[in-house]
């Protein structure tokens, strides 16, 4: 019971960390435009480092990478039971996603699902991080590297994890990501996506 409850508070915990939008957050904090409604108006790294720049862009990364690892590591750390651990990776992913501090809106969980994934299993996280480093560098598509990353993530999980529950971790965040590009799979279609390195005009 003791457990049940650990768990519930660290998944609501996991829930309001991962809703916290660090794109938005830094940009005000650095006087820049705020990525909603610029770009692509994605509250995300790829559009914050498109409209931004570097330092705005390697900021959001890290605080958005950083929610994740926190919430996965101490999952880890605290608890026992397989399937909460995975519920409590899986919370601040859900609370990017669908942010009350953004109307229920939110960002794609790339970065956010790195993290938790580098806290669960650094050696997997460290895997999907240079497969989508990788995809990127050859494409130049950030979300085409995303794509990339958590399209293999469940047959990786296969190949190198034991643990059933995080199987169906692997596999629930994988989807919830492809839905989550679902325009920039018509857009990488038709040729239209923009590559890292492209500036879009301010809106």
């Amino acid at each position: 019971m003791a457990e049940e409850l650990l768990c519930a508070l660290m998944a609501a915990f996991g829930y309001v960390l991962g809703a916290i939008p660090f794109g938005v957050v830094v940009s005000q904090a650095l006087s820049l435009p705020d990525p909603r409604t610029v770009g692509s108006k994605n509250v995300g790294f790829t559009n914050v480092l498109r409209v931004s720049g570097a330092k705005a862009g390697i900021l959001t990364l890290l605080g958005d990478l950083g929610k994740g690892w926190v919430m996965g590591w101490g999952a880890m750390q605290w608890l026992t039971v397989e399937s909460y651990i995975m519920l409590v990776a899986l919370s601040p992913i859900i609370g990017h996603m669908i942010s009350p501090f953004l109307n229920f809106r939110g960002g794609k969980g790339v970065a956010t699902a790195l993290g938790s994934v580098l806290g669960l299993s650094p050696s997997m996280g460290l895997l999907l991080l240079l497969i989508w480093l990788g995809a990127v560098a050859i494409w130049r598509y950030s979300s085409g590297g995303a794509l990339a990353a958590f399209g293999v993530f469940p047959v990786v999980a296969i190949v190198n994890e034991q643990r059933q529950e995080f199987l169906i971790f692997a596999i629930i965040v994988s989807v919830l990501i492809w839905i989550r590009h679902k325009d920039n799979i018509m857009r990488l279609w038709k040729g239209t996506e923009s590559k890292i390195g492209e500036k879009k005009a301010l809106a």
